[in-house]
């Protein structure tokens, strides 16, 4: 098992400009460090990827689809342009050195149709992760497709609709994740469905239900830790927190308060919860 920490907490974007933040991970403990990979140019990541193998820190990345990108919709131009992206994600994800990308891969957050997924829907969904999963493939990468609650999503929000659509996409590249805070939105025992998804899941993203520091609150982490260690997982365990340190992306992310007083005590504190939790499971 590996500790990471997702950079989300300072915003979307990360920079070379951050490496005293990325040597305070590693003194931490963290094994790794979650990229965002939305936009950006390719020498800024190879540099990102150099100094990172130069403090010795692993890493995934994280991607979105953008407005105007989504696989999912009627219009042919933005199915290609949603492929386009995840092609440009890959190759940053490459030229960092992560093998692994994540996120909710499979339609633009915040759009939606007022009905469930729509049969149509679903197959240009296995479109899009089967032309995916071939440039993932090409590029040693696995795709980690993340299920969200319904108030950013209506196409996959429980761990049972993810698998049954991954066996559905049937593609060896692209598999699934564990989100702690939207499987507390969406299902009714958080951790009861763990074992059913164990096939499917590649990743694990921690994040408190607020979405603040892991432990402060009602996230069932015992129990959590307890069911993904015994079950044999020894992938990531990746924090995922948010903050006000971008006002856009928290304007984004619906965070209207400070969870922590510093970004310190976010990563700080969430690790030894972390590591101890893990430790006595």
């Amino acid at each position: 098992m590996k500790i990471g920490f997702c950079m989300f907490l300072w915003g979307p974007s990360v920079t070379p400009a951050q490496r005293p933040l990325f040597e305070a991970l590693k003194a931490t403990g963290y094994d790794g460090i979650e990229i965002p990979v939305i936009s950006g140019d390719m020498a800024t990541y190879r540099a990102l990827g150099a100094m990172l193998d130069d403090i010795g820190l692993d890493r995934t990345t994280l991607t979105v689809l953008p407005q105007g990108k989504n696989p999912l919709s009627d219009e042919p131009a933005q199915r290609q342009a949603a492929v386009d992206h995840l092609a440009f994600a890959l190759d940053c994800s490459a030229a960092i050195g992560s093998k692994l990308i994540c996120g909710p891969i499979h339609q633009t957050l915040g759009e939606f149709t007022g009905l469930p997924p729509s049969e149509i829907e679903i197959e240009r969904g296995c479109a899009f992760h089967c032309a995916a999963g071939d440039l993932a493939a090409a590029r040693g990468i696995t795709i980690a497709v993340e299920a969200m609650n319904r108030f950013e999503s209506h196409f996959l929000n429980t761990m049972a609709q993810l698998v049954a659509y991954m066996d559905r996409v049937g593609h060896p590249a692209v598999t699934g994740m564990y989100d702690t805070f939207h499987a507390n939105i969406e299902e009714s025992d958080a951790v009861a469905a763990i074992i059913p998804s164990l096939r499917r899941i590649a990743h694990v993203h921690l994040s408190e239900n607020d979405r603040g520091v892991p432990g402060r609150g009602h996230v069932p982490w015992a129990a959590t830790f307890k069911t993904l260690k015994q079950s044999g997982y020894d992938g990531w365990l990746t924090i995922e927190a948010f903050s006000r340190a971008s006002p856009e992306f928290a304007f984004k992310t619906r965070v209207w308060r400070d969870f922590a007083a510093s970004p310190a005590d976010v990563f700080g504190e969430g690790f030894r919860f972390v590591r101890a939790g893990w430790d006595a499971a």
